[in-house]
């Protein structure tokens, strides 16, 4: 999953969100030198890619881009259906989508201090175009696939993805939304777990 499900997985704990968030730049056992809930989010972020990437659903969603992206196409279902969250964000909060961006970069702004410095250095970038509030359009998810191209040296050629993302809509917003609900439940399980130990 991509930033947006992940701050949503973690929920109202603004440190656990935190550990969540940015978890993929900490590695092996650097997480414990973090305090105790952004260690929870760190390790939440790491039972959920594990869950998500073995699971048959979003193997068939990978599916359909490996022939296209090779093993960037874990990547782009990731962004896809964080444009899935988005759109349909209703379905799963009752606070609205801006609103609840704008709350999750206040909370990075207030903890500043504990974000690696590539977070540090993204997160501008971040908050001035609002990445996660574009995620609802097919628009913003062009230009986040464009970006994560750049980053390949357009080698990945995820930017073209788009093409597979409106040919098959239907079928990977499905996927998306048999999928979110078991991971869902499974977050929810792994959050009190790890909370409580």
């Amino acid at each position: 999953m991509n930033f947006l499900a992940h701050i949503y997985l973690s929920g109202n704990n603004k440190k656990v969100i935190i550990g969540n968030f940015i978890a993929d730049g900490i590695k092996g056992k650097d997480y414990k030198k973090y305090p105790k809930e952004i260690q929870t989010g760190i390790l939440l972020h790491r039972e959920i890619d594990t869950f998500t990437d073995a699971h048959k659903t979003v193997r068939q969603s990978t599916k359909r881009l490996h022939k296209n992206y090779s093993h960037y196409s874990g990547v782009i279902v990731d962004i896809l259906y964080d444009h899935f969250l988005a759109k349909n964000w209703n379905a799963y909060s009752t606070v609205p989508l801006d609103t609840y961006v704008d709350k999750f970069y206040d909370t990075l702004k207030d903890n500043f201090d504990v974000l690696p410095t590539r977070i540090q250095k993204m997160m501008p970038y971040m908050i001035a175009n609002n990445w996660l509030l574009s995620y609802a359009s097919i628009e913003g998810i062009a230009k986040v696939l464009a970006g994560m191209n750049r980053r390949t040296q357009n080698r990945s050629q995820m930017n073209l993805a788009i093409h597979e993302l409106e040919t098959f809509y239907k079928e990977f917003e499905n996927e998306f939304t048999s999928f979110f609900e078991e991971l869902i439940a499974f977050a929810n399980d792994k959050l009190k777990l790890l909370s409580s130990q």
